[in-house]
């Protein structure tokens, strides 16, 4: 089974981003996963993830979201987590503004386990105790180190 954590990395955790509005925050997603791998383009990624919210929104209560697309290029499962600044307007289902975001960007031939993948951070949000530890984090390597601790059960 894949593991969030081998997906995701430090520099791919950040907090204090500036918000701003929903297409503000996943054009800053794009660009960060654009800089750390340079073989994926930050446009490709931002029209892929655009797509999927108009498909409907990847906000899913208690101010968190998480944008996922599958994506041309993309050869394995690639994680960002983000703790906004300011909460953003999402349209998620309970109309509460987010302010915590995981990304998930898939290969194109995207398979079961990219969907247990989505299904592990669903539930691992579905905490209480653990949106806060993710929320009181104060520097990308504790907000890593926190979803590495939560998926070893601690």
């Amino acid at each position: 089974m894949i593991r969030l954590e081998n997906i995701l990395t430090p520099g791919r955790s950040l907090v204090n981003v500036p918000g701003g509005s929903k297409k503000r925050v996943l054009e800053q997603i794009a660009n960060l996963v654009a800089r750390d791998l340079p073989d994926l383009d930050a446009q490709d990624i931002f029209e892929s993830l655009i797509a999927r919210e108009k498909l409907g929104s990847t906000g899913f209560g208690n101010g968190i979201a998480i944008p996922h697309c599958r994506l041309a290029g993309c050869s394995a499962p690639i994680s960002a987590v983000l703790h906004l600044e300011t909460a953003v307007d999402f349209d998620a289902i309970d109309g509460v503004p987010v302010d915590l975001l995981f990304v998930l960007l898939v290969p194109e031939a995207a398979t079961d386990a990219h969907l247990e993948l989505l299904r592990q951070i669903a539930s691992m949000l579905d905490r209480q105790d653990v949106r806060e530890r993710l929320r009181q984090a104060n520097s990308g390597e504790d907000l890593f180190q926190v979803v590495v601790d939560i998926q070893n059960g601690q």
